[in-house]
Parts: structure tokens; sequence; C-alpha cells
């Protein structure tokens, strides 16, 4: 039974992979579709999926016991915190965004040490920039006025443009 919901990641991964072969009449020869990463990522989780199912079959059947309550103050203030990344990321830029989402987010999930804060915001949102905009070519918010100028500047300090 609990390989139930992997077994249901693999079939959702296939109907995606399947319904995505319409995208294939849009891309220009020799050069990545907009189907290509999307099928990357579906057979990615194909494979997880299939992985969790096949760790779930092994491992032996025991007793649960009651879960944790939720803390809904918390999962509350998580919602609120991805809705807010949402609606400023257009005004602030993909960036600043970004940095600022890992490290409150990071500080809801209890981390204290604010140079931990620090190094994983600034090295999680530098490695989404190289990935997003220097590897998959995705043009990403950068802001507007002065944080415009800023994401830019950053951009060039990191060689993404």
């Amino acid at each position: 039974m609990a390989a139930a919901a992997p077994l249901l990641g693999i079939a959702l991964a296939v109907a995606l992979l399947l319904a995505s072969r319409g995208l294939d009449n849009v891309s220009a020869p020799g050069q990545l579709g907009p189907a290509f990463w999307p099928r990357l990522v579906l057979a990615g989780l194909a494979v997880a999926c299939l992985a969790k199912a096949v760790e779930a079959g092994r491992r032996p059947v025991r007793v649960s016991r009651p879960a944790a309550p939720l803390a809904r103050g918390w999962l509350t203030a998580a919602i609120a915190l991805i809705v807010l990344y949402v609606l400023v990321t257009p005004l602030l830029g993909f960036a600043l965004a970004t940095a600022a989402f890992i490290a409150v987010f990071l500080a809801l999930c209890g981390t204290r040490a604010p140079l931990v804060l620090a190094v994983n915001a600034v090295a999680g949102t530098v490695a989404l920039l190289y990935l997003f905009v220097k590897l998959v070519y995705l043009p990403l918010p950068k802001g507007e006025g002065s944080f415009e100028l800023f994401t830019l500047a950053l951009y060039r300090a990191l060689g993404i443009f």
C-alpha cells in the first residue's frame, strides 16, 4: 500500500510525457525544443517515483504512530510567504526576491544562524540564476527601476550576460 503514491506519480509522469508530444512541432531543427526541459523533469520524476516504490516494497511493514499535530501557524506563514514571493518577484526581480525568500523560509523552518541563512540564500540564488538563465535560457524577471539595474549588474558580475 505504501507504494501506491509513487506508482501514481509514475502514471502521472508518463501521461504528461505522452501529452507533451505536440510540443515537438514548434522546435527548430538542431535546437532544444520547448518540450526538452519539461520532459527531462518528468523522466526524473518517473525515475524517482520508481525508486521510491521499490524502496517501499522492500521496507518491512511497521505499525504507524499518530502523526504530529500540524502547526497551522507555520503552514499559514509558509503559504503567505510563497504568495508574497510570487507577487513581489516582478517588482524586485528574481535574484533579490529569491534570496529573500530562501532566507525567510529557512528562518521559518528553524534555521537561526545568520551566516547559514546568508550563505544558503546567496548560493541558492546564484545556482538558480546559472541554471535558469545561463543553462536553460529562461528569461527571469529583472525587476523595475533600480532593481532592474541591480539585476543587470549582478548578471554581469556573475558572467551570465
